[in-house]
């Protein structure tokens, strides 16, 4: 790790042959584990205590990282809050033989400095003193509102058993192994098992090998636990043209009690892809149950609400609506 500035850190590494996953290339949710670190790395540079990941919004997956490629994940801090730091991340890799590494995704996290009781503590305030931060920190500033809205809109979605889109459960149980430094499951590796359901339930329905190209709305709403019970469900709820969109709900236990509760939810947008790596469009999805239409309309409410956020430009197949005539 190099510490570029107060407010900045990169972690610099090769990505090795185990980073690869079932895309051939590294999975999205190794890439997401790092950027989680980075962040975390940078919120503790800066507040001096323990933090947690309290959100991950708007991550583009532009292009893909490779096994043995030099990558560079660099966390920023650009905006603070009374106890929050929302902090830019990048993720760079390319063969180190070759120079200058490729921006491979961004994302904006936010952690929250916490006391050893957990509650929320002060952190010093960023004051932008560049052209660069100042852009960054009115960025993220205008993201806030847009941020607000969109949290709101997925809170108030219902997802019980009158859907009928495809859907998939996975439980197992949290391991030692996926602990943070705080004694609790990081939020790197509960977005990994984010990326993994979205992954079998967009391939289950295309019947293709599917990627990440975009996650959002990543809301983590209470620890998850060493030893709990967790139950990570994705549901398709919209389809583009190339796009599935699926909504996916991250619950946790004590495995001796009944009772889940909601950790984290998100939307992850896959990519069907061919034998080349191509991208290739998608079966049509058409809501069946009220609740079907409900979680369609949901979902391209979420995409007008991400079109109003500074310098946000989805991608035209995210947009718009496949059917069996289109290919575009």
């Amino acid at each position: 790790m190099s510490e570029t500035a107060a407010n900045s850190v990169t972690l610099r590494f090769l990505a090795a042959p185990t980073d690869v996953g079932h895309s051939g290339s590294v999975d999205a949710g190794t890439v997401l584990e790092w950027v989680d670190k980075a962040a975390y790395a940078a919120a503790v540079g800066w507040s001096n205590s323990y933090c947690v990941t309290a959100y991950v919004g708007n991550i583009h997956f532009a292009d893909p990282v490779n096994s043995g490629d030099m990558v560079d994940v660099e966390a920023t801090i650009v905006y603070t809050g009374r106890s929050s730091m929302h902090i830019r991340t990048v993720v760079s890799s390319g063969d180190p033989r070759r120079g200058t590494p490729t921006m491979r995704s961004q994302s904006m996290v936010i952690f929250v400095a916490v006391g050893e009781d957990g509650k929320p503590i002060p952190v010093t305030m960023f004051e932008p003193a560049t052209p660069e931060e100042n852009a960054h920190h009115d960025d993220a500033l205008a993201r806030i509102k847009v941020r607000e809205e969109i949290v709101a809109a997925m809170k108030a979605q219902n997802y019980t058993d009158a859907g009928t889109a495809e859907r998939v459960v996975l439980r197992f149980m949290a391991a030692p192994t996926d602990v943070n430094w705080g004694g609790k499951v990081h939020g790197g590796m509960v977005m990994k098992w984010i990326d993994e359901a979205a992954y079998v339930c967009a391939s289950r329905y295309c019947g293709n090998d599917t990627v990440a190209v975009f996650s959002g709305g990543v809301r983590f709403y209470r620890p998850l636990l060493i030893g709990h019970l967790v139950e990570v469900e994705a549901r398709l709820v919209y389809t583009g043209t190339k796009g599935m969109h699926i909504a996916v709900h991250v619950r946790s236990g004590d495995p001796k009690r009944r009772q889940m509760e909601l950790t984290t939810y998100c939307l992850t947008v896959m990519v069907a892809r061919d034998g080349t790596g191509n991208s290739v469009p998608v079966p049509p999805w058409t809501p069946v149950s009220d609740e079907d239409k409900h979680l369609h309309a949901h979902a391209r409410d979420l995409l007008e609400i991400r079109g109003r956020a500074p310098g946000n430009r989805l991608p035209n197949h995210l947009l718009r609506i496949s059917s069996p005539t289109t290919t575009g």
